[in-house]
């Protein structure tokens, strides 16, 4: 049987404002196998970003349960989940979220050598190098173009051979031809390393490139399908 990577039951998350709460997912049950690419496909609002974070382990739902390689994941603490992650989730945003006092290399080493990876610089340099970006090891994000903070954020994290990579709207701050040649990167580093790809999108046509697209309307699946 084959083993799943995300299992979503009965997820809800309601967010505090000032007049209450706000119900952000209401009751999403989603199960992704292992190796899958999926795309989740909404309107601004619908929640895709909010369910990335629960499945991510990055912000923890309000009712449910939330397994991600066979583990439940979802009453850890914060420290629990970032432990968790390491090694096995690789996480790229719209915003890049590089550290601008260090290099490109640094970016993509740092996490490695937080969690101990042995040879962490030289496993930086592959993944740089796979995602063409060699030749700008040593460059800081304030001299990179966005397409290529994008391409550094996509090494660092691929860089720890993770079994999950989640992509939250990453072309989404890029020009179109740019946008292409990440999401062209994304789908043949998913392909490579057989890695489950994980993608938040608005777009219909990068969405139509995942093996499913599951389409989100005000925090509830409306729609489940396979290319």
């Amino acid at each position: 049987m084959q083993r799943s990577a995300i299992d979503l039951e009965d997820v809800r998350l309601a967010l505090p404002n000032a007049a209450g709460l706000v119900n952000i997912l209401n009751g999403v049950s989603l199960k992704v196998d292992a190796g899958e690419s999926v795309a989740l496909l909404g309107p601004s609002g619908s929640g895709k970003s909010s369910l990335l974070m629960i499945a991510a382990g990055l912000e923890a739902a309000t009712s449910g349960r939330v397994a991600v390689t066979g583990e439940d994941i979802t009453r850890r603490s914060e420290d629990e989940l970032a432990r968790f992650r390491r090694g096995r989730v690789g996480i790229v945003f719209q915003s890049f979220h590089l550290i601008a006092t260090m290099t490109a290399l640094e970016n993509v080493a740092v996490p490695l050598e937080l969690a101990g990876t042995q040879g962490a610089f030289k496993r930086a340099k592959t993944a740089l190098d796979a995602v063409g970006l060699a030749v700008r090891a040593e460059h800081y994000p304030s001299q990179l173009s966005g397409g290529e903070q994008q391409r550094v954020a996509l090494a660092r994290a691929m860089a720890g051979e993770p079994e999950l990579l989640f992509a939250d709207e990453p072309t989404g701050n890029l020009d179109g031809t740019t946008g292409a040649e990440i999401a062209d990167l994304i789908f043949a580093l998913h392909a490579r390393a057989r890695t489950t790809l994980f993608l938040v999108t608005h777009e219909e046509a990068l969405a139509r490139r995942c093996g499913r697209i599951v389409r989100l309307m005000d925090g509830r699946v409306v729609a489940d399908s396979r290319a």
